[in-house]
């Protein structure tokens, strides 16, 4: 059995195929990539004389995949390096190569026919033990491996991926009769652990788990958009976030999956399925019109919205011409909006009887029927069903949750009333007095199953702050943050104000934290459970004082935000930063003095101030700089001037992360800075790594000044800024904010070489910040940021 990936092989090089290659490139896996031999040269390698024989011919559809991947948005890799990893081969020379590989993924064309007679060859040239599995959306995984070899078939399996890999959670895997159980566990924990993914086992049905009730879910919504005569526009304005839904809600995701694979998808369940069921994953016809004309969505430029100019029409499915974009108004809509909670909106929206509630409960109450009775026949639980509509199509609650929050028997009763037959299970479970399918007592979970309530089992890694908070209290708590015992003697500081912008009152409880887990506590960790680590400082509070002429209060804070991060850098026991998402500006600046950064790997981290007209006041341009300088080895020259050059462009121009890896690149992590792979195991890895600091002898820093570039470089960086002006890539008032970011990674008014204290660098920056703050062009940035939420440029 094998216990590690060394090497992948993936068969198939279209989007999926390639998507997947790069997931596992972006994890430091090497990838054999193969695809079909081109039967016809190109206009371009004819003119390069090249014939069908010569390799870069045969190669050409895996590595023009290859090359794809440095252009498609999202980004697949989360560092271009990664490409490397990947190597381009074919079917007919490099089917011998799968002997070298330990994972072999099945990725062609969704045809058994086709598959049989590619696991046919797999079975010939893989090694004994080799994991064998197929990325199908639906074809039958026990056909795929009949007549195969004994080996073989202990070792294959379903592993769907959702596309695209590297940024949708779920992770289904799908075993046959034969499928050894050993097999069965090591993928799972391996997609957990390694691939980062949520992980769920379906049954050998057709479509699986999610795309089985996402696809019935989504058909039901257009059957009663027609019936109910409401339009496109309507459907998706009270379908996304009011339901706890995507904000691509029901259309919008149509058009960005493409009409063409949806198309397949569900006809995939049509042919496999009989009676009422099928007629709900029939096509309607105006949706065959649609993929007639070839209008697919976003690929072919319209589908069922279509942007003109600045405008985006919809389609009205009657007369398939596009008009104005509408809403759904209704009462219960302005009744949700005011309620806290995706399920308090929910509530309010499915029982309310207008026009808006009609829609939700005609949609929702079939969707729910329909995965209680599929409870059992797709997958073993109602957990495995909930995870995988969460994960795969970002619902906030799965079907079972849903059911919880709009209330089970509440619910049955209405479905009853309106003639609906209810699944005799869920019926049983009522007459037993059980109300709800998840409970919880004494901090633990548990969901229903075969007449009584059974614990969920959860990777010792996934911590819930909400869970912890419940079992444990809060040690202190105040508008902006709480601390909390994590267990184990470590601590952590949660950022709960809006957006987790820093303010006086993040700033005061990680004072506290700091004094109280230096008493207390082996370590402490920042981070949290919101959308994001943190954006940035208060930025309404500082406009607020800067129009009132307030420039005290600023300097103020200020002052208490460079103490506490130094507070941070010197805190005797270590501080572990646990980014993740959104990491900007003050975000970024509480992470860089810290011990130890576990970044998520879809970290965003970045120094923006400048897009707001400012420039970092935190310490982040100091501790950029000294991060950057001593991540050169000791003992090697280096050029003082290149490191500020770096960082003053790093900074100049908002640079801001697309990965943790990318954070790596652009200084923010150095070599001893982690990464989880899983952003769900983020807290107990930075837990983990807080406690391994602690137990090997963990001692501050020792305070050293810092070598600058002084005058001299100062004149270098202004020659950098002045081009930039020139070439039109800043304005004047741009050029006036990295005119002062200069001075300060320069050092000020000293000799090239000079060290100086942390202190000094620290007053520099505060005074730029200040400056900057009452110019009028700045404060017209940070409001415009505060109102459009995009950066100005004046």
């Amino acid at each position: 059995m094998v216990q590690r990936i060394k090497k992948a092989a993936v068969l198939g090089s279209g989007v999926m195929g390639s998507g997947i290659a790069a997931h596992l490139a972006n994890i430091g896996i090497p990838v054999l990539l193969l695809d079909i031999v081109p039967r016809s040269l190109t206009d371009n390698e004819e003119k390069k004389g090249l014939s069908l024989e010569d390799r870069s011919v045969r190669n050409r559809i895996s590595n023009e995949s290859i090359q794809k991947l440095l252009k498609q948005k999202p980004a697949p890799l989360t560092a271009k390096e990664n490409l490397s990893l990947i190597e381009a081969g074919n079917f007919e020379d490099d089917m011998h190569r799968l002997s070298e590989a330990d994972w072999i993924i099945e990725v062609v064309v969704e045809n058994l026919d086709i598959k049989k007679k590619v696991f046919t060859l797999v079975d010939q040239y893989r090694k004994q033990g080799s994991i064998v599995s197929s990325n199908t959306s639906g074809i039958s995984v026990e056909a795929m491996a009949e007549g195969r070899s004994e080996d073989f078939q202990k070792h294959f399996l379903g592993t769907h991926f959702f596309n695209p890999p590297r940024y949708l959670k779920l992770l289904e895997v799908i075993p046959t009769k034969a499928t050894s159980q050993d097999v069965l566990s090591f993928i799972k924990t391996f997609g957990e652990d390694v691939l980062g993914k949520g992980v769920v086992e379906a049954k050998d049905t057709p479509n699986f788990i999610a795309n089985r009730i996402g696809t019935y879910g989504l058909l039901v919504t257009v059957q009663e958009m027609l019936k109910g005569n409401y339009s496109v526009g309507e459907v998706d304005s009270v379908t996304g976030p009011l339901i706890g839904r995507p904000k691509s809600a029901t259309f919008r995701t149509l058009d960005v999956v493409g009409l063409d694979t949806f198309a397949h998808v569900a006809k995939n369940v049509y042919d496999q399925v009989e009676g009422k069921e099928k007629a709900v994953f029939e096509i309607p016809e105006f949706m065959k019109k649609m993929l007639e004309n070839g209008w697919l969505g976003s690929k072919s430029g319209q589908g069922f919205f279509k942007k003109e100019g600045k405008e985006i029409l919809e389609l009205n499915p009657d007369t398939l011409e596009y008009g104005e974009r509408k809403r759904l108004k209704a009462q219960s809509i302005e009744i949700a909006k005011q309620s806290k909670g995706a399920a308090a909106k929910m509530k309010a929206l499915i029982y309310s009887g207008d026009r808006a509630g009609q829609l939700l409960w005609n949609i929702t109450s079939p969707t729910l029927l329909y995965s209680a009775q599929l409870s059992g026949e797709i997958a073993d639980d109602i957990v495995a069903i909930d995870e995988a509509m969460k994960w795969g199509f970002g619902w906030k609650y799965g079907p079972f949750e849903t059911w919880d929050a709009i209330g089970l028997s509440k619910s049955v009763e209405k479905m009853e009333a309106e003639g609906e037959s209810v699944p005799a299970w869920i019926k049983d479970m009522l007459e037993r007095g059980f109300t709800s399918f998840y409970k919880k007592e004494d901090g633990i979970s548990y969901f229903y199953h075969d007449g009584d309530y059974r614990r969920i089992q959860q990777n010792e890694k996934v911590l819930d702050l909400k869970d912890i908070k419940e079992r444990k209290g809060i040690i202190k708590k105040n508008s902006g943050a709480s601390l909390i015992d994590l267990g184990d003697d470590v601590a952590l500081l949660e950022f709960h104000s809006p957006n987790n912008a820093i303010g006086m009152d993040i700033i005061q409880m990680i004072n506290f934290a700091i004094d109280e887990v230096s008493k207390n506590y082996k370590g402490l960790v920042i981070g949290n459970q919101g959308k994001n680590f943190c954006v940035g400082a208060n930025l309404a509070m500082i406009l607020m004082e800067a129009q009132d002429d307030n420039y005290f209060e600023v300097d103020m804070v200020v002052r208490h935000f460079q103490q506490a991060m130094m507070k941070i850098k010197y805190s005797p026991k270590p501080v572990v930063a646990a980014p993740f998402g959104m990491t900007l500006g003050g975000g970024a600046e509480i992470c860089l003095p810290a011990a130890h950064i576990q970044a998520s790997s879809e970290t965003y981290m970045g120094l923006v101030e400048a897009g707001v007209g400012l420039i970092p006041g935190g310490g982040g341009n100091k501790e950029l700089y000294i991060k950057l300088l001593n991540s050169i080895p000791k003992g090697v020259d280096f050029d003082l001037q290149n490191v500020a050059n770096k960082v003053f462009e790093t900074i100049a121009t908002a640079k801001v992360s697309a990965s943790a890896a990318e954070a790596r690149n652009n200084f923010f992590l150095n070599e001893s800075d982690s990464v989880s792979i899983n952003g769900d195991h983020l807290l107990h890895d930075a837990k983990q790594k807080a406690i391994e600091l602690f137990d090997k002898g963990y001692k501050a820093p020792v305070r050293k000044k810092v070598p600058v570039v002084g005058e001299t470089g100062y004149a270098a960086l202004l020659l950098g800024a002045q081009s930039m002006l020139q070439s039109g890539y800043i304005s004047e008032h741009d050029l006036k904010i990295v005119k002062k970011l200069a001075y300060v990674i320069a050092g000020g008014k000293v000799p090239f070489g000079t060290e100086v204290d942390e202190q000094y660098l620290l007053d520099l920056e505060r005074e730029a910040f200040l400056s900057l703050v009452q110019e009028g062009k700045s404060q017209q940035r940070m409001q415009h940021m505060l109102v459009k939420g995009k950066p100005l440029r004046n």
